[in-house]
């Protein structure tokens, strides 16, 4: 006969693996649409929401989800900064950059697949629209690695010899947009010869932060020393308008050593929103004209090294964790870990799902949506 101790036994067995599979089917990516971050976002920073990649649920307000584990520590265990992110609908598949390897994981699982690390390091590395092959910047050297995306081996190597620092690849898949931290041109490669094709520029100082239009003429450009951005043509390779933030005045920043480090372009390219950092604020431009004329600004809580939108460009992510409406340009929302510590992250996309599979990956870089 069952005494109480094992009915209660029982039941208490039973409530607990109900809540194991719970919690195990929450961790899985099901339909909708999830924030990725990559933590450290901020430099090695971990009072920014620790490290692994965080996931937090658009469509329910940004609420945590899961930490997903992940590797990119050194001998002690410390995590080493992360530099990039990208992920791939078509393949599956999520990346994570630090400064000293690569890290690839399968989307519907969550389980890293490989981690690659690369003669001279790995910087913000960007992924053609088919997610067969990245450009991986080494950090801070002379050169590029061109990598297989599903494999890891490295195809070609571009050396421009500009300080390798942040990558996008056009979306039409035909050109590579390559900016070295220690120069002031950008290098334009060519994806099918893997070559250097030619250069943009000279702009006023060394390149930063940068964004491209979709149809790839324009280029807007972070650099240092400015509280503003220069727009570059793509095509001719002449700098073309230098555009000054002056109602607010420049002044020290905590990171990154330059004012306006983050930039990006709306999705129908009708404006232009640019990081503040000694300010912490976003100013926004009207883009409609030429020069860009500056139309407002969003006061934030902390210094914003970065900007990015949501795939449908209705939602504004500054790296401070903020989340904007880019219609009225009103906080949202705030991101915060499973502990309520508030994240911050310079490393951050959406991606969609539907019956687990991811079906829309976006952009870390927030390119222009016309075509």
């Amino acid at each position: 006969m069952t005494t109480p101790t094992r009915k209660f036994g029982a039941a208490l067995w039973f409530f607990s693996s109900m809540l194991l599979v719970a919690r195990a089917a929450e961790s899985k990516p099901a339909d909708g649409r999830f924030l990725y971050t990559a933590v450290p976002g901020v430099r090695d920073y971990l009072e920014y929401g620790g490290h692994g990649v965080l996931v937090f649920d658009i469509d329910h307000g940004h609420r945590f989800l899961r930490r997903i584990k992940s590797s990119g520590t050194d001998s002690a265990g410390k995590p080493f900064n992360v530099k990039g992110i990208c992920a791939s609908a078509a393949t599956q598949r999520l990346y994570v950059s630090t400064t000293q390897s690569l890290i690839c994981f399968d989307l519907t699982t969550d389980a890293i697949l490989w981690e690659k690390s690369y003669d001279g390091g790995c910087d913000r590395m960007s992924l053609t629209p088919d997610g067969k092959v990245l450009y991986v910047p080494s950090f801070e050297q002379a050169h590029w690695h061109v990598v297989d995306a599903l494999t890891g081996a490295v195809l070609a190597k571009i050396t421009p010899n500009s300080g390798a620092h942040n990558t996008i690849v056009g979306p039409d898949a035909k050109e590579a947009y390559l900016a070295g931290l220690k120069s002031p041109l950008l290098t334009v490669a060519d994806t099918a010869s893997r070559t250097i094709a030619r250069t943009v520029g000279p702009f006023s100082n060394f390149i930063r932060p940068f964004t491209v239009n979709g149809r790839q003429t324009l280029v807007y450009v972070n650099v240092n020393g400015l509280l503003g951005f220069e727009i570059g043509d793509l095509k001719t390779g002449k700098m073309l308008q230098r555009v000054e933030v002056t109602d607010y005045e420049s002044g020290g920043v905590k990171r990154h050593g330059c004012p306006s480090h983050g930039i990006a372009l709306t999705l129908d390219e009708k404006e232009v929103w640019l990081a503040d950092a000694h300010n912490r604020r976003l100013h926004i431009f009207d883009n409609t004209t030429m020069p860009p004329k500056k139309i407002a600004s969003v006061a934030l809580r902390d210094e914003p090294g970065w900007i990015t939108f949501g795939i449908d460009g209705k939602l504004v992510y500054p790296s401070t964790g903020e989340v904007i409406d880019a219609r009225t340009r009103k906080i949202v929302a705030t991101l915060k870990d499973e502990n309520g510590i508030e994240v911050q992250c310079e490393k951050l996309l959406e991606i969609d799902f539907t019956a687990g599979q991811a079906v829309r990956a976006g952009n870390q870089f927030a390119i222009g949506g016309l075509r």
